[in-house]
């Protein structure tokens, strides 16, 4: 079975097999893969992975409503939390942008809604034949990476944004010849 050159190692092979390029248009889902590729900047994909757990239970489930209530006290316990990424930055990021999020759910109805509009509410197809040539960023990366922050957003740069949504399937970059190609 052939896949994206990067899947290598069992977590890997997993996320991308279940995850990586199939659209999702669950609010929470997408707080979680906006929380975590935020967090993964300057660390690799795998190492955030494998603290998936730890975050889901450090943020309320990504539930944003929950996470935008979190106190100063309850950041500073989050910076003793081993099973998470403890970067004070990092961590005050997420709750500001369950608040942002929650906006965007306010004025589009969904965050959903909002993330889909970018790309008319269907998935654009990469046509890369190896993922050495994927781009770290695209001019739509580059929108909705101004987008949110304009909105109140942090940990959203370009970069980061490509990888979101990669993720979450706005963009398909599975390779061509890859059994996951047709995911959207």
């Amino acid at each position: 079975m052939k896949r994206c050159g990067w899947a290598r190692s069992p977590a890997m092979v997993e996320y991308h097999d279940r995850e990586w390029g199939v659209p999702v248009h669950d609010d929470r889902v997408l707080f979680e893969f906006i929380t975590l590729e935020g967090a993964q900047a300057g660390l690799s994909w795998e190492t955030i992975l494998n603290k998936r757990d730890a975050y889901r239970r450090a943020f309320a489930g990504f539930d944003p409503a929950k996470v935008a209530r979190f106190t100063a006290a309850r950041r500073t316990r989050l910076m003793q939390d081993a099973g998470i990424v403890r970067n004070r930055l990092k961590i005050d990021s997420t709750v500001t942008n369950a608040a942002a999020f929650i906006a965007v759910q306010r004025e589009f109805g969904s965050f959903d809604r909002y993330l889909w509009s970018f790309v008319g509410g269907k998935s654009i197809r990469g046509r890369f034949r190896t993922s050495k040539e994927l781009p770290a960023r695209t001019e739509l990366s580059d929108a909705l990476s101004k987008d949110l922050k304009r909105r109140g957003f942090r940990f959203v740069g370009t970069t980061i944004c490509y990888a979101f949504m990669q993720a979450v399937g706005i963009v398909n970059d599975h390779t061509v010849g890859c059994f996951r190609r047709k995911v959207s």
